[in-house]
C-alpha cells in the first residue's frame, strides 16, 4: 500500500452487518415467490436492482413488488421486509471510523437504496448521538449515482463528487468482483472477507 490518504468503505458486509436470508424470508412471508432469485448478497435484480440504481422511487418500487404478491400487501410491509437485510452496526466500528478519520479521509461507496440508507442504516449510525456525516468526508450511494457497482460509472462518480484520487484511495469491499473493477480504474483495494473486521485488514496492511 503506497501513499494512502483515503479509505473508501463499502457498507454491507464491511461496516454494516447484513443477512440476505432474513430479507428473502421476510418477502416470502408476504407471499412473494421469487424473492430468492431477486435478492443477491452482492448484487440485486429486478425492481430491487432498479431501486438501487435510482431508476425507481420507493413508491414505484413497492408497486412493482406488489405485482409478485397477494393483494393487500402495504408499502410499509414491503419496506420493512427489505430492511430486514440489515442487522446492525456494532459501536466498535463507529468508534474505529472516527479514529481513522483523524489520519485519513473516510468515504463510502456502496450499492444501497433510499429505503435502507435513509431508514434503518441512518438510525444505526446514530448510536453515538451523531449522524452518518460525522463518520465520513463523502458518501457515494448507488441510487444517487444512478449506477451500481461494479460499473465503472459509479467509481468515476465517486472520484468526481468526493474529490478523491484513485491512486491515493484504498477501497475496502467484501466482493472481489467489485474490487477488481475498482483496481482496473486505479484504486488500491483490499478484501474484507466474511466474518473479518476492516480494522484487522488495515492492521495487516500496516496502515494503522
Amino acid at each position: 500500500m503506497n501513499n494512502i490518504k483515503n479509505l473508501m468503505f463499502d457498507l454491507g458486509g464491511v461496516v454494516v452487518d447484513i443477512e440476505r436470508q432474513r430479507c428473502v424470508d421476510s418477502l416470502t412471508a408476504l407471499g412473494m415467490t421469487n424473492a430468492d432469485e431477486m435478492i443477491g448478497l452482492y448484487r440485486q435484480s429486478g425492481p430491487f436492482l432498479q431501486l438501487e440504481a435510482g431508476a425507481l422511487s420507493p413508491e414505484e418500487f413497492c408497486n412493482e413488488m406488489r405485482k409478485s404478491m397477494p393483494e393487500g400487501v402495504t408499502d410499509a410491509q414491503i419496506k420493512q421486509a427489505i430492511s430486514n437485510f440489515i442487522i446492525d452496526i456494532p459501536v466498535h466500528r463507529l468508534e474505529a471510523i472516527r479514529s481513522l478519520r483523524e489520519k485519513y479521509g473516510t468515504y463510502v461507496l456502496s450499492n444501497t437504496n433510499p429505503i435502507m440508507f435513509e431508514g434503518i442504516i441512518a438510525s444505526l449510525f446514530e448510536k453515538e448521538g451523531k449522524d452518518v456525516n460525522a463518520y465520513f468526508d463523502g458518501i457515494t450511494v448507488s441510487y444517487r449515482a444512478k449506477h451500481n457497482k461494479p460499473a465503472p460509472e459509479i467509481f468515476h462518480y465517486a472520484e468526481q463528487t468526493m474529490g478523491i484520487r484513485p491512486e491515493e484511495t484504498l477501497f475496502l469491499d467484501d466482493s472481489q468482483h467489485n474490487l477488481d473493477a475498482a483496481a482496473a480504474l486505479g484504486f488500491q483495494v483490499a478484501l474484507v472477507p466474511e466474518g473479518e473486521e476492516f480494522m484487522d485488514i488495515l492492521k495487516n496492511l500496516n496502515l494503522i
